[in-house]
Order: structure tokens, then C-alpha cells, then sequence
């Protein structure tokens, strides 16, 4: 069975973005239609990967726009 497609997140950077808004994690939880709980494990890195839906909603509760990657972890280098 195929896993359907998802972002991996920088949880650091999604902390950072959320409190420079001045956003606490309820409200912004809850903005993204997301429990509170699912946006602190993102925070922490305990979670890493999101899908589609939940990454725009958080990405537009956070005030960013569409093409702002921030939220984005790096790619990782190849390893040869």
C-alpha cells in the first residue's frame, strides 16, 4: 500500500515562526485545525512529517504565505 505524499517540517522553525507572531500554542493549534498536542510533538521533532492539508493550515495560521518554505526541513545530502 502506498503512503500518500508528505512534508517534513523543522520543528525548531515552526517554533520560531509561531512566537515571533506573538501565537501560543492553543490558539495556533486550533487556528490550523490541529490539536495542541500534534503541533508540540511537531515542535519538538518527535513528529516530522505532515500532510498536505494540515502543512497549509498551520503554514496560514502562522500568517506565511504559499511560497514561503520556511517550515520546510532541508534536504538532506546524498550520502556517496
Amino acid at each position: 500500500m502506498e503512503r500518500p505524499p508528505t512534508y517534513q517540517v523543522n520543528g525548531a522553525v515552526i517554533r520560531t515562526v509561531r512566537m515571533e507572531a506573538g501565537l501560543g500554542t492553543r490558539e495556533t493549534a486550533q487556528a490550523a485545525g490541529i490539536s495542541q498536542r500534534y503541533l508540540n510533538h511537531l515542535e519538538n521533532g518527535y513528529r516530522r512529517h505532515m500532510r498536505p492539508a494540515p502543512y497549509v493550515r498551520l503554514r496560514t495560521a502562522l500568517g506565511l504565505t504559499p511560497d514561503d518554505q520556511r517550515l520546510l526541513a532541508e534536504a538532506p545530502e546524498e550520502r556517496r
